[in-house]
């Protein structure tokens, strides 16, 4: 039986992995109205990414009888300044989610939840990888600044995200 303080805190990241989604999207509208279609496609992939780690927790939770309370998601932030503040704005976000999963992982320690702290090693590496990965399109976006063909030049590469998961769904759908 789950320990109603870890089933809270693990309702309470569901909220917050659907909220960061719904961040992802709004940001993605944003890029959408800039004609930024590259940007738009990597943050819907991003999208995708966040309502799967909300899954996960989910899943966690019905797997160990828990139950799941899905709470209120709300409005997020929809306009920037420019493409560097968004993804300035997402790596904020992502911080975010390091310091409540980081957090999370001493609860599962100090209550000795040893399928929580399982879970969360592999949500600690994954939120490395977001970080970097988002931490790398902000060093690309100042190193071409506001130069026109630089940006159009970054879309196109960031627009290759969706396409390679595209590929990969492909073919996992060809093995089957």
């Amino acid at each position: 039986m789950i320990k109603h303080n870890i089933e809270e805190e693990i309702n309470n990241q569901i909220q917050e992995e659907f909220q960061s989604a719904y961040a992802y999207l709004a940001m993605s509208a944003w890029f959408e109205e800039k004609n930024l279609s590259g940007f738009a496609s990597w943050l819907k992939a991003q999208w995708q990414e966040e309502i799967e780690h909300g899954m996960k927790f989910y899943n966690h939770l019905i797997q160990r009888d828990g139950q799941p309370i899905l709470q209120n998601i709300d409005k997020p932030k929809v306009q920037f300044d420019s493409p560097l503040k968004a993804f300035e704005f997402a790596l904020e976000q992502e911080q975010h989610i390091t310091k409540r999963i980081n957090k999370m992982y001493n609860l599962a320690k100090e209550e000795d939840d040893y399928p929580l702290k399982n879970l969360l090693l592999w949500f600690i590496d994954e939120q490395v990888e977001e970080e970097e990965m988002v931490q790398d399109v902000i060093d690309k976006l100042k190193l071409v600044g506001e130069d026109g063909s630089g940006l159009y030049l970054l879309d196109r590469e960031m627009g290759e995200r969706q396409g390679q998961n595209g590929k990969e769904a492909e073919q996992s759908e060809d093995q089957q």
